[in-house]
Order: C-alpha cells, then sequence, then structure tokens
C-alpha cells in the first residue's frame, strides 16, 4: 500500500456539500471540465437530476426536482486504493486520494472498486483519472475550480485543522444535518452532504454507477423515463429493460 506523502503538519483538506443550495446548473461539473482537461463522455464532476414528489413550501405533495453534485468521496477506507494492482493510488495526509499516473497500468481494478462511478480512463494520456480537489490549485493557495466556480455556494471547503475555515464554520452550523452517499458500502466517504433524505431523497443514490464512470446519457431530459429503476446498480445500458 502506497504511503501518504503529504506533511503532516499541512491542512486536512474537507469538503462539505450544502443540496439545499443546489440549483443544477453544473458549473461545478463545467468548470471541472475546463480546469482539469477532462474529455467529452467523461467526469470528474457530475450534477445528478431527480425528479419525485413530495411536500411543497405549503405541505402539500408536488412533483419536485431534486439535485445532486457528486464527485470523488475522498473515502479513508478507499476500495480503488485496495484494488489497485501497481499501488498507483494512495491516500495522502491531507485527506486527498491521488492517482500517480507514472505508475498507473490502465488495469481499470480501481473503476471496477468504486462505488461512486468516480474514476475514469483518460483517452488521451491512457491512465485513470478522477477528482482530486484539483490539488494543483491548493498548491496555488487556490481553492478548486468546482468551489470557487459554484454561484450557489453549495460547497463549504477548507481545512479541517483551522476552526475559522468554511468546513468548520459548516460542520459547526450544520453538524447533525450531514449525511455521507452509500453509507452501507463501507468506504468511510469523507465528503459529507446536506439534505439527503430530505431535500434530496436516498432514491438518487442509485443512479451512481458502481464499478464505472458517470454515464453522459443521464444528463438527456428526454429520456429520464426511460432509464432503469436499478440504473447505476447494474452494468448494462441505461434504457429500461435493456
Amino acid at each position: 500500500m502506497s504511503q501518504p506523502t503529504t506533511p503532516a503538519t499541512g491542512p486536512r483538506w474537507g469538503l462539505a456539500i450544502d443540496t439545499e443550495r443546489c440549483i443544477g446548473c453544473h458549473a461545478c461539473s463545467v468548470a471541472c471540465k475546463v480546469e482539469n482537461t477532462v474529455y467529452l463522455g467523461m467526469f470528474r464532476t457530475k450534477v445528478y437530476y431527480h425528479d419525485f414528489h413530495g411536500p411543497d413550501a405549503a405541505g402539500r405533495t408536488a412533483p419536485r426536482r431534486a439535485f445532486l453534485p457528486t464527485l470523488c468521496m475522498q473515502c479513508e477506507d478507499a476500495p480503488c486504493l485496495k484494488a489497485c494492482p501497481t499501488e498507483s493510488i494512495r491516500r495522502d495526509a491531507d485527506g486527498v486520494v491521488r492517482i500517480d499516473v507514472d505508475s498507473c497500468d490502465r488495469s481499470r481494478d480501481c473503476i471496477a472498486a468504486c462505488p461512486y462511478g468516480a474514476i475514469h480512463i483518460d483517452p488521451v494520456a491512457q491512465v485513470a483519472d478522477k477528482c482530486d480537489l484539483c490539488s494543483h490549485r491548493l498548491e496555488a493557495g487556490m481553492q478548486p475550480a468546482c468551489v470557487e466556480a459554484c454561484p450557489a455556494d453549495v460547497f463549504a471547503f477548507g481545512d479541517l485543522d483551522d476552526p475559522g475555515s468554511p468546513i468548520r464554520r459548516f460542520q459547526a452550523r450544520h453538524g447533525k444535518e450531514l449525511a455521507v452517499l452509500k453509507p452501507e458500502e463501507g468506504t468511510r466517504p469523507a465528503v459529507q452532504y446536506r439534505g439527503i433524505g430530505t431535500v434530496v431523497p436516498r432514491a438518487v443514490e442509485r443512479k451512481l454507477p458502481k464499478g464505472r464512470n458517470h454515464d453522459p446519457f443521464t444528463y438527456e431530459i428526454d429520456t429520464w423515463s426511460e432509464l432503469r429503476a436499478d440504473y447505476g446498480t447494474v452494468v448494462g445500458k441505461a434504457k429500461g429493460g435493456a
């Protein structure tokens, strides 16, 4: 297993996502693609839409739409790290799970192990790729591109060891409301969410593909009704009955 390389005296990065503020604009995923040269049909960050019936502001049952931004969960017990045959994946002391592109052998074992659809093979570099919280920006004292681009302040990011950081303030304000995605997977995700199970039904978690990267098919609004109810939990085509 690869050993952490980030000095323990540095920051411990944390991220929380407030789904109550998300408007589904995709600024985060677009900024991510531009910043990290993520190719068409591949995703480091993706926003899922989910239509359902639930109470409106007056307490009446009405059609609702929820938005769920997703990315690498920077898991404390990362299955991708365990699955990599070349030990090219590590979780550094700053809490970020990173891929060593120089030793990656494109085995795809990491993709198969991830329950969040967070990893893909870069079609040009031919190495595994995923969100690393824009590590190059962190080194320059900047925020991840998704955090900076969001117009609704959905992302609370910062140093977990700094009581005054946005993430620590967010946790202090909403700690009892925070949850993680797919806790049954046992990966101990480091990314926390506010609004899961309330604003965003737990059912939306089933749209996150397990063992493969996010599918661009789910962006096509005209085909939402055709998506399998178990989309993301099985390998195969996205259309119903396929």
